[in-house]
C-alpha cells in the first residue's frame, strides 16, 4: 500500500473543488487546477473554485489551516506541479476525448506510482482506458464522490479490469480512513450503485405523486421521515438538488441504461416539471420551485393551477402512526397515501433487488450506497426486512408486479441475521455471511442489532457494550423529553452500581440531538403549566449536573446536529468526540428562549477561563447565545469555546464509536465548578444599550431584544453590584427563571408554534 502526501486535483467545478478541499481537511496539501483563463488573473476559474468552498452557508474547508493547503493553478502553467502528486483526481467535463487527451498528458508527466482516478459516473473505465498503456491502466480507477463532497459520506470505488490490488487498497485506505468516506466497492455498471437506485426512487415517487394527485405536502409527508429518508421527501429534494439539473441527471441515465431497465419507466419528463423549468423555476437556487419562502410565509405550489398556496404541514392519524410505527403502518391503509408509499416502496426494492447478483451480490453495499449516499436510515433489504420478505413477494404477485429471482430464493428469510453477537446478511446462494468492517469501523446501528438494551421507551435506550453503557436517543429529530432524561440518569447509575468502565452518549443516526423537545414546552404553555415547565428545567439541569458529578467518565459522541439542548448535553460531558462535520450550538434564542439546562453556565464558564476574565466571557456568552452562533468544524467549536483543547474528532463517523470506547479510561473528569464574581449592573446596561441600538438599525426585531435581556441577566447577574459571587447553582436559577419568564410572552409562544406547525424561524 502506498501512502499519499500530495493530490492533484484536476477541474475546479462542483465535485473538482470539493474533492480538493476534503483533502485539505484530512491535512494533505493539494493543487486545484483548472483550465488558463484570459484577464488579470490566469487561475480565475480556480480562485472561483476555492470561493465557493467559502459558502458561509455549505463551507467545503473546515478551517483557514485547510484552505493554506490548496494551491490554485492551471493545466499550461501549473501542470509540472503534478509530477510529485501520488493521487490526482480528474473532475473535467463528461466528454471522453477530453478525458483521454488529459490522461495521455498525465502518463507523460507523471511519475509511474502516481494513482490517477476519474470522477465520472457515466463512462465505463473500459472506454476511459482505452488505448492507453498497460502501466497507466494498472493505476487507474473511478473514484465516484457525492456532492457536496465534504458532507456526503459515499464515495464509490470503481475497479478496471487491470486495477492493481495495491492501487485499490490505497485508495480505499485514504478514502476511509483520512477523507472520511464510507467507501462502496462497485461493479463498472452504468450508474453504479447508489445513483442507480437512489434516482429511480426519487422519479418514482414523482411520477406517482401526480398520477395519484397528491400535492408536495402529501407526498413528502409520507415519501420522507416516516420511511427513514430525509425529510425533503421528493418534491423537497428536487428544489435542493434543483429541478433542471434531475432532469438532466435522469436524462443521463436513460441514456446509459440498458433498454430493458425498469428505469425507463419514469425517465421520461412530466410536462408540469418542464413547464417549471422554463419559467425559471428551478428549485431553491432561484429561490422558487415546488416551494417558495415568502418573509416568513412558506409556500407550495399547487400541482392543478401551477400557483403558489400556502404551506401547512400535513396532520394525519396515518402519519403520526407512521412516524412511530414505520412503514408497515403505512402499507396496510388503503387510501392514496398507503397506495402510493406501496407502489413507490414495491417499485424501488423490487429494482434494488433486481441489482443482485449482476450488478453486485452483497446486498449490504447497496444498503450502504443508500444510507451514505442518500441518507437513508435504512437501506432497501433492510426496509425489505421492516416489512417482511414473505408478505413483500405475496403483495408483489398479488399486485401483478414482477418479483425479481433473487427475493424468490430468499423466502422464509430476513437479509440480516443476528446471532452470537454476530451481525450476518444473507448471500445469492442463501448463506449467511458475517459482515466485516474494516479495523476501527463500528456502527453503533449494527452492534446494537446484537444486543438487547437493559432500559429503555419512547425517547431513548442504554445498552452495555464492551464494559460500557451507551445511551441513544431515538426520539423523532433526538429531541430531548423527560424520557431521555431518564435514560441519561438511569444509565449513570446503573453504570456506576454495574462498576461499568463509563457511559457514552451517541447515536448513529444522521443527527445527535435537534434540542428539547418543543412540543413539550408547547404542551406546558398551551395548559399554562409553568410550574411543571420549571419542574422538568430543573430535572433536566439536576441530570447534566449528575453526568458531570458521576464517578465514571461520561463521554459524547455527537454526530450531525447537537444543537440547543442536544449541546446542554455534549457541553456536560467530561470528554467530546465529534465527527469532523458535527454542527454545534445553542440557538434556542431563535424560538424566544435561553438555553436552561446548563448551557448558559457552561459557556460562561468557558469563556471566562478562556479569557481569565469574567466581564470579557459574559460579553462574549452574550453574543453567541444571542446570536444563535453555531459551529459548523472542530476548528470553529474551539474558536468558540464550544470545545476544550483535550476533545478530539474523527473525520470518519463511523470510528467515532470505537474511538469513545478507547478513551474511557484516559478521561479525566472534569469536576464542580467553582463560583464566578459577575461583572454585574453597569455591565448588565451596556448589553442592553447593545441591543437598543441594533434595534434601532434594524438588525433586531423587539422580541430578539426581550430575548437577549434575559441573556444579558443571566450572564452579567443583572442589577447586582458588580463582583457579587454566584455559585454554579445560582446561574442555574437564573436560566430558568428567564426561560420562564420567556415561555410566558405570547411572542415567545408564536415563535414555537411557527416553528412546530410551518418549520419557519418567526421573525416577530
Amino acid at each position: 500500500m502506498n501512502k499519499i502526501i500530495k493530490v492533484g486535483v484536476i477541474g475546479a467545478g462542483t465535485m473538482g473543488a470539493g474533492i480538493a478541499g476534503q483533502v485539505a481537511n484530512a491535512g494533505i496539501e493539494v493543487w486545484l487546477l483548472d483550465l488558463p483563463t484570459e484577464g488579470e488573473n490566469v487561475n480565475s476559474l480556480a480562485l472561483r473554485g476555492l470561493e465557493r468552498l467559502k459558502d458561509p452557508d455549505m463551507p467545503g474547508i473546515m478551517s483557514k489551516e485547510a484552505e493554506d493547503l490548496i494551491h490554485l493553478g492551471n493545466t499550461r502553467d501549473n501542470f509540472h506541479e503534478l509530477s510529485e502528486c501520488d493521487w490526482i483526481a480528474e473532475a473535467v467535463v463528461e466528454r471522453l476525448d477530453i478525458k483521454k487527451a488529459l490522461y495521455k498528458k498525465l502518463h507523460e508527466n507523471c511519475k509511474k506510482s502516481t494513482i490517477i482516478t476519474s470522477n465520472t459516473s457515466t463512462i465505463p473505465i473500459s472506454l476511459l482506458t482505452e488505448g492507453m498503456p498497460q502501466d497507466f491502466c494498472e493505476r487507474f480507477a473511478i473514484t465516484h464522490f457525492f456532492n457536496p463532497v465534504r458532507f456526503m459520506r459515499l464515495l464509490e470505488l470503481v475497479r478496471g479490469g487491470q486495477t492493481k490490488e495495491d492501487v485499490m487498497e490505497t485508495l480505499d485506505f485514504f478514502c476511509e480512513t483520512k477523507l472520511g468516506k464510507g467507501v462502496v466497492p462497485c461493479s463498472d455498471t452504468p450508474g453504479f450503485l447508489a445513483n442507480r437506485v437512489g434516482v429511480f426512487a426519487i422519479q418514482c415517487a414523482l411520477h406517482k405523486a401526480f398520477e395519484y394527485k397528491l400535492s408536495p405536502t402529501e407526498a413528502d409527508a409520507f415519501f420522507g421521515r416516516p420511511l427513514g429518508l430525509p425529510k425533503t421527501g421528493v418534491f423537497g429534494l428536487y428544489d435542493l438538488i434543483g429541478i433542471d439539473l434531475m432532469a438532466d441527471v435522469a436524462k443521463s441515465l436513460e441514456n446509459i441504461l440498458p433498454e430493458n431497465d425498469a428505469f425507463h419507466k419514469y425517465a421520461a419528463p412530466i410536462e408540469f416539471v418542464s413547464n417549471m423549468i422554463a419559467n425559471g423555476q428551478t428549485g431553491n437556487k432561484n429561490d422558487q420551485g415546488f416551494y417558495k419562502q415568502i418573509d416568513d410565509e412558506k409556500m407550495v405550489i399547487d400541482l392543478s393551477t401551477g400557483n403558489y398556496v400556502e404551506h401547512k404541514r400535513l396532520k394525519t392519524s396515518l402519519l403520526e402512526d407512521a412516524e412511530k410505527n414505520g412503514v408497515t403502518s403505512i402499507l396496510s391503509d388503503q387510501s392514496s397515501y398507503g397506495l402510493f408509499i406501496w407502489d413507490v416502496l414495491s417499485e424501488t426494492l423490487s429494482y434494488a433487488a433486481s441489482l443482485v447478483p449482476e450488478v453486485t451480490e452483497d446486498v449490504t453495499q447497496i444498503d450502504d450506497a443508500m444510507k451514505l449516499g442518500y441518507n437513508w436510515v435504512k437501506g432497501p433489504f433492510e426496509l425489505i426486512d421492516e416489512i417482511g420478505i414473505n408478505y413483500f413477494v405475496k403483495r408483489l404477485k398479488t399486485s401483478s408486479k414482477d418479483v425479481p429471482d433473487f427475493l424468490e430464493k430468499s423466502l422464509n428469510n430476513k437479509f440480516y441475521t443476528s446471532s452470537n453477537s454476530i451481525l450476518s446478511t444473507l448471500t445469492i446462494s442463501s448463506e449467511l455471511k458475517p459482515i466485516v468492517r474494516p479495523k476501527g469501523v463500528l456502527r453503533f446501528s449494527e452492534a446494537r442489532q446484537t444486543l438487547a438494551p437493559i432500559n429503555s421507551n419512547e425517547s431513548a435506550s442504554w445498552f452495555e457494550y464492551e464494559g460500557a453503557a451507551i445511551v441513544e436517543f431515538h426520539s423523532k429529530a433526538n429531541a430531548l423529553d423527560s424520557q431521555s432524561l431518564d435514560m441519561i440518569s438511569d444509565a449513570v447509575t446503573s453504570s456506576e452500581n454495574k462498576g461499568l468502565r463509563g457511559v457514552i452518549i451517541h447515536n448513529d443516526f444522521q443527527h445527535f440531538s435537534c434540542g428539547v423537545s418543543l412540543w413539550s414546552v408547547r404542551n406546558c404553555f398551551e395548559k399554562n403549566d409553568f410550574d411543571g415547565l420549571d419542574d422538568f428545567l430543573a430535572y433536566f439541569q439536576n441530570t447534566m449536573l449528575q453526568m458531570r458529578d458521576s464517578s465514571l467518565p461520561v463521554i459524547a459522541a455527537p454526530v450531525g446536529m447537537s444543537i440547543g439542548g442536544g449541546f446542554e448535553v455534549v457541553l456536560h460531558a467530561d470528554h467530546v468526540i465529534s465527527h469532523a462535520n458535527s454542527v454545534m450550538g445553542l440557538v434556542e434564542s431563535f424560538v424566544g428562549v435561553v438555553p436552561a439546562g446548563g448551557g448558559c453556565k457552561e459557556m460562561l464558564y468557558r469563556w471566562t477561563e478562556k479569557l481569565n476574565d469574567t466581564q470579557k466571557g459574559a460579553w462574549k456568552s452574550f453574543m453567541n447565545i444571542g446570536l444563535g452562533r453555531k459551529a459548523n468544524s472542530p476548528q470553529e467549536a474551539f474558536a468558540l469555546s464550544m470545545s476544550r483543547p483535550s476533545d478530539t474528532f474523527q473525520m470518519n463517523r463511523d470510528r467515532i464509536l470505537n474511538a469513545a470506547l478507547a478513551s474511557i479510561d484516559k478521561t479525566k473528569k472534569v469536576g464542580e465548578r467553582r463560583p464566578l464574581a459577575l461583572s454585574g449592573s453597569e455591565h448588565y446596561q451596556e448589553m442592553l444599550e447593545w441591543l437598543e441600538v441594533n434595534h434601532e438599525k434594524g438588525m433586531l426585531t423587539p422580541h430578539d431584544v426581550t430575548v437577549g435581556t434575559e441573556i444579558g441577566r443571566i450572564m452579567s447577574g443583572g442589577e447586582c453590584p458588580a463582583g457579587t459571587v454566584f455559585s454554579e447553582q445560582d446561574i442555574l436559577n437564573a436560566e430558568r427563571s428567564s426561560f420562564i419568564r420567556l415561555a410566558q410572552t405570547q411572542e415567545t409562544q408564536a415563535r414555537i408554534v411557527a416553528m412546530l406547525d410551518n418549520g419557519i424561524t418567526l421573525r416577530n
